[in-house]
């Protein structure tokens, strides 16, 4: 099935300094967080993955990697690697980690059912991300997917190679703590390339990177110039039976709808929802309680308050989507597009791709602000499982956008994918 290998990776070679020079993921930076790391440190990577998005910034990104190339800011490793790579964080007071190893995979098309994603794309993204990799040849980040080793086979491997003193250690701002160990290529790392042979893999985060990996080998084999590398994409994996794995939800902002009424939703809501009022500072207990007993469940917030909405009966999902899987239709983030703000709020499919009355935040605290402020309502979300990711996935379908966020996301820096 999934074709995993060691690949030579494209790394700082001043590691004293790491931390000034990773960032996190060019998709959730803030433009207060893209100055502040373009202050930190001249090299930092957000130089080569967020240099704004004209012709000329690509540009600009390119001349870039290839100065810091010729200057020994960058250095090709000369040995291929497994690159073993660690975070450990908190959440709410409590202690979490997982470990993983970026690798080099073989990017295969979805229809093949080989590398599966769960979520559906924009082609704004994607096009970025496209441009980018044109210009300067290199993808700097990496794609997050998950394998099933329910014996650990794997972890145990991934495990013994990372015994020792990491190559990399460093905490970040938010707390995050990353190490890095470099397995260079062994009987050991070629046992766990192995392993992959008969699994499928499961994309958690990445999906524009992914497709604008497959985007860009098309056009280099159209060319005629690819190579040996851009048949690959970068990678890291984890292990799905991961107790460390943490998923975040998605909030949705509802804004700029004429003629937006509470009490009407509300009332077209009781068709299918039991309704609970609910404090402003008792949602995530709402939530929370909902989610230990598997119902779904959402709180609705306007300028007028809380009301938690529970669904009286799945079968309504059953008879709306009878083609779709049972994960598909039982997923919280569907029936909140499909019941309420399809049905209900006249929002559908193409208007939420282009986000024209509908925004995400993954803050709750910024979702119930933004009603305050500026926006008609917004609905707070329980996080989706990772066993239904897999089962979306397995099934061959796709939740809507921005249906998961993954924390802490990987940063951006440790290891680069130069193609060409």
């Amino acid at each position: 099935m999934a074709l995993v290998k060691e690949f030579n990776a494209l790394r700082f070679t001043d590691k004293t300094e790491i931390a000034s020079l990773c960032c996190p993921p060019y998709d959730i930076i803030s433009e207060a967080e893209k100055s502040m790391y373009y202050s930190k440190n001249a090299h930092n990577i957000i130089n080569l993955e967020l240099p704004g998005q004209t012709a000329e910034d690509y540009e600009t990104a390119a001349k870039k990697t290839n100065d810091w190339i010729n200057e020994g800011v960058l250095a090709l490793d000369k040995t291929p690697a497994l690159y073993i790579y660690e975070e450990k964080f908190s959440v709410k007071g409590v202690e979490y980690a997982f470990k993983g190893f970026t690798a080099y995979v073989k990017l295969e098309e979805f229809s093949k059912g080989i590398v599966l994603p769960h979520e559906e794309t924009l082609s704004k993204a994607k096009t970025d991300r496209f441009n980018l990799l044109n210009a300067t040849g290199c993808s700097f980040s990496q794609i997050y997917s998950l394998y099933n080793d329910p014996k650990g086979e794997t972890q145990a491997l991934v495990n013994k190679l990372s015994s020792g003193a990491p190559d990399v250690f460093f905490t970040d701002g938010d707390g995050v703590t990353h190490s890095l160990w470099i397995a260079e290529k062994s009987a050991e790392t070629e046992q766990i390339c192995r392993q992959f042979d008969d699994r499928k893999l499961y994309i958690a985060d990445g999906h524009h990177r992914y497709e604008t990996g497959l985007n860009f080998r098309n056009y280099l084999r159209e060319k005629g110039t690819e190579n040996e590398n851009s048949d690959f994409i970068m990678m890291f994996l984890v292990n799905m039976e991961n107790d460390g794995l943490v998923v975040f939800p998605t909030h949705r902002i509802v804004r700029d709808l004429n003629n937006f009424n509470r009490e009407e939703l509300l009332e077209k809501c009781k068709k299918h929802f039991d309704l609970t009022p609910v404090e402003k500072d008792g949602a995530e207990a709402f939530l929370d309680a909902a989610y230990q007993k598997g119902d779904t469940a959402f709180v609705f917030c306007d300028k007028e308050g809380l009301c938690g909405l529970t669904l009286k009966d799945a079968a309504v999902m059953d008879a709306l989507f009878p083609e779709k899987s049972k994960a598909l239709r039982q997923l919280d983030v569907n029936v909140l597009h499909s019941l309420i703000l399809e049905d209900v709020l006249g929002i559908d499919k193409e208007n939420m791709a282009k986000q024209i009355n509908l925004t995400y935040t993954r803050s709750l605290d910024e979702a119930i602000f933004s009603v305050e402020t500026t926006a008609n309502c917004c609905f707070l979300l329980n996080p989706t499982r990772v066993s239904e990711i897999a089962d979306v996935a397995k099934a061959g379908e796709k939740m809507p956008q921005k249906s998961t966020y993954f924390y802490p996301k990987l940063i951006t820096g440790l290891v680069i994918n130069k193609i060409k």
